[in-house]
């Protein structure tokens, strides 16, 4: 049984009442405990009251906690180890995890260069550059204490937000009660890598006290209920879904994207805001709808700890739930995969998530926004004279095209993320690019600065 307690400035903090952390079965796993209100507060004071770490040791310490995240021992716990109970809490196949560990060692590896790539051109990095002694644009945070309130499940939501500390921020970490290993690992990985305990911790709260981390933070980051509450201020970044989607038109072979299509639609299990939601095609939708299904009706239904895993599972009851949702929102589509029920009961109180595969019959229906935590895919029909307005609200759009006025009017809609040309999966990406634009657009602002 693993003790997940808070990371306080003054050490560890193990509260006598702790929420039991289950697996994918039901079973109790692991107890996290709960910082209440006072304790927050005090901690927040501690973080605005603490001086950042020279840059230099900053960089070097994320480096290192980003091999000790992927694997290292943290906190007695070795990374096989935390690769197997993170699936079994979390439900994604094990083999997502560590990918997803490696990537976030590769992202803390090279996070100086991706701040320097996300700060504008004609800005120096310090008032102290010899460029502001004659006048220069100066990049300056636009705070000191951040806060994260991270709702995923997959590694990579814990990969992002260091930025925050490259930057100089104070960052507090609320977890999510769903999966809270993942972060508890990074906050321990971070402090034994050398940040100091007034420089990251990790709060695990209920609302009221929640609602104390953000109220004692200049800006604040995530996706849960507290962030969501707060969605309209500007010193908040809320984590939406990415209802990611890809265009074929009809001068391209849609044969040759079928890969690309699974691909997207599938890898990392199939729930990240980047994986697809939907598949727009210039011309009839049926046979590309029939290919697809095909290709995803083969992978196979496992335990997340199986080696050969690849589809996500959750218990039982919460899996039902999802089922009885998606047969709701496919009323009037025509269902090639997952119309008769999406569950693998795996006979344990668990069930594996099937892939889905809907068509529906205009560019427009409200399916196509529909995002699922599992490989859920709608198909429809597209023309010329429908525009790219059903393609707003896009975080990711891979398009198949030899139509470079096509890719203009995309480039130009700001309702559209990233725009990825040609045999490129919507979750492609590599560290130093942006992901929903850069973190660093939120934490910073140019000051113009002249001196002597």
């Amino acid at each position: 049984m693993a003790d997940l307690d808070a990371l306080l400035p003054n050490g560890n903090y193990r509260s006598r009442t702790r929420t039991a952390v289950t697996d994918v079965t039901g079973a109790e796993v692991a107890q996290l405990s709960s910082v209440p209100t006072l304790l927050v507060t005090r901690a927040m004071d501690t973080l605005r009251d603490t001086d950042p770490m020279e840059l230099d040791k900053r960089l070097a310490a994320l480096r290192y906690a980003g091999e000790l995240f992927a694997t290292g021992s943290v906190d007695g716990m070795p990374a096989e180890e935390y690769f197997l109970l993170a699936a079994r809490i979390g439900g994604l196949p094990i083999t997502v995890i560590r990918e997803g560990a490696e990537v976030a060692a590769r992202r803390l590896a090279q996070i100086g260069d991706s701040i320097s790539l996300a700060r504008p051109h004609g800005a120096v990095a310090d008032w102290r550059d010899a460029r502001t002694c004659k006048g220069s644009a100066v990049w300056t945070r636009r705070g000191e204490v951040f806060s994260v309130h991270a709702s995923g499940t997959h590694p990579g939501a814990h990969s992002l937000w260091p930025e925050a500390l490259a930057l100089g921020y104070r960052v507090a970490v609320r977890p999510t009660r769903r999966e809270p290993l993942t972060p508890y690992r990074m906050v321990a990985a971070l402090r034994a890598a050398g940040f100091g305990p007034d420089q990251v911790v990790l709060l695990p709260t209920d609302q009221a006290a929640g609602d104390a981390i953000l109220a004692g933070a200049d800006l604040a980051y995530g996706g849960d209920d507290i962030i969501r509450k707060y969605a309209d201020d500007p010193a908040v970044l809320q984590q939406q879904p990415g209802r990611s989607k890809i265009l074929i038109t009809e001068d391209v072979d849609w044969r040759d994207y079928v890969d690309v299509i699974v691909s997207s639609v599938a890898n990392h299990a199939g729930g990240g805001c980047v994986n697809t939601t939907g598949v727009l095609v210039e011309g009839d939708p049926t046979p590309l709808a029939e290919a697809v299904a095909s290709r995803l009706a083969e992978l196979p239904s496992l335990p997340p700890e199986h080696p050969d895993a690849v589809l996500p599972v959750q218990q039982l009851a919460s899996a039902q739930a999802l089922d009885r949702f998606l047969r709701s929102k496919a009323e009037g589509t025509r269902s090639w995969l997952g119309g008769d029920g999406i569950l693998h009961d795996l006979g344990d109180g668990s069930a594996v998530l099937r892939p889905a595969v809907h068509q529906v019959d205009r560019p427009d229906s409200p399916q196509l926004g529909a995002e699922m935590p599992f490989p859920c895919v709608w198909i429809g029909p597209w023309i010329r004279a429908d525009g790219i307005e059903p393609l707003q609200d896009t975080l990711v759009l891979t398009v198949a095209t030899e139509d470079e006025r096509l890719v203009d009017q995309l480039m130009a809609e700001p309702g559209i993320g990233n725009v990825f040309v040609g045999r490129h999966p919507t979750h492609w990406t590599e560290p130093g690019l942006p992901h929903d634009g850069y973190l660093a657009d939120f934490l910073m602002r140019t000051k113009s600065v002249i001196r002597g």
